[in-house]
């Protein structure tokens, strides 16, 4: 059986983490239906010695442990005979900052992905197979586990056949669509249209969707204005 287009090897300290969240609601349902697919390896099982090492301390001194490079190699390779086409993921605060444009871009691809713990892995390896660094955030985490279910969902909400509307994802934040391109989204109502005496806009029930239209990105981008200016320059 071949596996579908968004195939995902995790390489782990945890491999019981996975596919936690990801188990569930849209991730867990397009799992479940062979959408996307999802595999750990161990990183453990490839170390070498007796005591099943797969860190050591930083050279030069310092706080922290360091990943060896030995082991992750080992990991990978046996991750490549199963994705030898995939691309190679390592979550670092170093790394470049996972936005919906990137998230697009590997939802098309398969993926291996290093979840890293301690103070990272031996630099060594990073320059010797020179994965894609992203970043979840402008923080710490304990461990790329959480960076990657963060990356996972992104992605998988976007694979075909997983969202009910397809082009729901194109005005929402970060979206695609061209007048929103770029914008936070804009506000959102429901039933019933009067809640502790807030009133759901006229506009959105005035069944005009040019007016809806044009009513959504001034909302849109008055709220990007607001808390994120330095997406419009």
């Amino acid at each position: 059986m071949t596996n579908p287009a968004f195939s995902i090897v995790a390489l782990t300290l945890f491999p019981e983490m996975f596919p936690g969240p990801l188990g569930h609601s849209l991730a867990g349902k397009a799992l479940e239906k062979g959408l996307w697919q999802l595999k750990t390896l161990q990183i453990r099982d490839f170390a070498t010695d007796k005591h099943k090492t797969v860190d050591d301390t930083p050279y030069g001194g310092g706080a922290g442990m360091v990943m060896r490079a030995d082991v992750i190699d080992n990991a990978l390779k046996a991750a490549k005979t199963q994705l030898p086409k995939a691309r190679l993921i390592y979550f670092t605060p170093r790394g470049v900052p996972f936005t919906q444009k990137l998230a697009h871009e590997l939802s098309q691809e398969s993926l291996i992905l290093i979840c890293g713990r301690y103070e990272g892995v031996d630099a060594r390896l990073l320059e010797e197979y020179e994965p894609l660094e992203i970043s979840a955030g402008d923080y710490v985490l304990s461990g790329g586990e959480i960076a990657a279910f963060v990356l996972l969902d992104a992605c998988v909400r976007l694979l075909p056949g997983v969202m009910g509307d397809s082009t729901s994802t194109h005005e929402e934040s970060f979206g695609l669509a061209t007048d929103f391109a770029g914008l936070l989204e804009y506000p959102h109502y429901t039933k019933p249209p009067i809640w502790n005496e807030r009133a759901v806009p006229d506009v959105l029930l005035s069944g005009n969707h040019k007016e809806i239209g044009d009513w959504r990105l001034r909302e849109a981008k008055k709220v990007t204005k607001a808390r994120r200016p330095d997406l419009i320059g």
